[in-house]
C-alpha cells in the first residue's frame, strides 16, 4: 500500500526537524537509551522514538552533561526480526525512558557516568520514583568532580608519628 506524498511529507520533515535540533551527545543519548530498552527481556516488539522533552544539556570543566525524556510507540515488528519498514501500532504502549549521561571532554567523548529509567508514562510520574530519579541524575552529573580526578604527588601530606 502507497501513501501519498501529502500524507508522509509531513512526517518525514517533522522527524528530521527533530533529529536536526538535537546535538551529537543528545542522539547518541538516544541511540544508547533505545539499544537499552531493546535489550530488556521482557521486551519483544521493536520501539521507536515519538518525542524527546525535557532536554538539558551542561557543560562544566569536568565535562557535558544530558538529561531527557525519550517517548517510545510500539511498532509491528518483532524484536528478533527487525525490518526495514515498520508500523507504529498506535493503540499499544508508549513507554517513557528518563536518561541522565555524563561525557567527559575528550575529542571522542567517553561516557563517564550513565542512569536510565523506562517505564510506562504514569510510573514515572509516581513521587517516590521521581525523587529517586532525580536523586540518581545528580548523582550523574557529580561524576568526574571532585573525587573521580586524577591523583597528583603532593596532593596529600602525612606525617607519620615518632615511637613513643
Amino acid at each position: 500500500m502507497r501513501l501519498p506524498v501529502s500524507l508522509w511529507l509531513p512526517l518525514a520533515l517533522a522527524v528530521a526537524a527533530v533529529a536536526a535540533g538535537q546535538s551529537p551527545l543528545q542522539r547518541r543519548v538516544v541511540r544508547d537509551v533505545l539499544e537499552y530498552f531493546h535489550g530488556r527481556s521482557n521486551v519483544h516488539f521493536l520501539f521507536k522514538e515519538r518525542d524527546v522533552d525535557g532536554v538539558i544539556e551542561r557543560e562544566d570543566p569536568s565535562g557535558t552533561f544530558v538529561q531527557l525524556r525519550l517517548s517510545l510507540a510500539q511498532t509491528a515488528c518483532r524484536k528478533r526480526a527487525p525490518q526495514r519498514h515498520c508500523r507504529v501500532l498506535e493503540s499499544r504502549r508508549k513507554p517513557v525512558c528518563l536518561a541522565c549521561y555524563k561525557f567527559d571532554t575528550s575529542d571522542v567523548p567517553k561516557v563517564l557516568d550513565k542512569y536510565h529509567n523506562c517505564g510506562p508514562s504514569h510510573h514515572l510520574a509516581a513521587k517516590e520514583i521521581w525523587q529517586r530519579d532525580e536523586a540518581e541524575c545528580r548523582a550523574v552529573e557529580e561524576a568526574g568532580k571532585g573525587g573521580d580526578t586524577l591523583y597528583l604527588p603532593g596532593m596529600f601530606a602525612f606525617s607519620r608519628g615518632l615511637p613513643a
